[in-house]
């Protein structure tokens, strides 16, 4: 309990130095996987989120792996993806897509940060502003000296959590 209580603390922390407005002016952007599976860009881009988007390679291969692995936020994202292509007519931004594709062993630590570190470069390469959902990401990409911007995600998972951990806690009662 003391660890989770101190964990959920130093997150709070840390979410308080990163940059959660946008300016309106033209500018790159690189998005990440979490911003994308949460469905932020669309609601950014609406808000007035203008310039150049690029999607990484390594997000799209992170997508159709989880897609084909049958998760539901692969197909979440490709869905988010394919409808940038929609808004792209009706706000002024341009959407493209850049990097290699993860090999084996960036997919194998993908956990480690291994496809993380690959969207993270393009920004670096593009002088980017790095659109994450992902606090590590963020914070890491802060650490590089990135401009970001990070959008905190909904606690979806923490209610699955939560369900599961009650679904177990209910078979547990029953048994005795």
């Amino acid at each position: 309990m003391y660890r989770k209580t101190t964990s959920q603390k130093i997150k709070t922390r840390a979410r308080k130095s990163l940059n959660k407005n946008f300016e309106k002016t033209p500018k790159i952007y690189v998005v990440d996987t979490s911003l994308i599976i949460n469905k932020f860009l669309g609601k950014l881009i609406k808000k007035g989120l203008k310039g150049k988007i690029i999607i990484p390679n390594a997000v799209m291969a992170e997508l159709e792996n989880q897609a084909n692995r049958g998760y539901e936020e692969g197909f979440l994202g490709l869905e988010e993806v394919a409808n940038l292509h929609k808004l792209k007519n009706n706000y002024k931004l341009q959407i493209f897509f850049e990097g290699l594709r993860p090999n084996e062993m960036q997919i194998k630590f993908a956990k480690s940060g291994e496809i993380d570190a690959l969207i993270r470069e393009i920004a670096l390469k593009n002088k980017a502003v790095l659109l994450t959902a992902d606090l590590v990401q963020a914070k890491s990409a802060q650490a590089y000296g990135l401009e970001i911007l990070y959008m905190k995600p909904y606690c979806k998972q923490e209610k699955k959590r939560f369900f599961s951990f009650l679904k177990k806690f209910s078979k547990l009662r029953k048994k005795t």
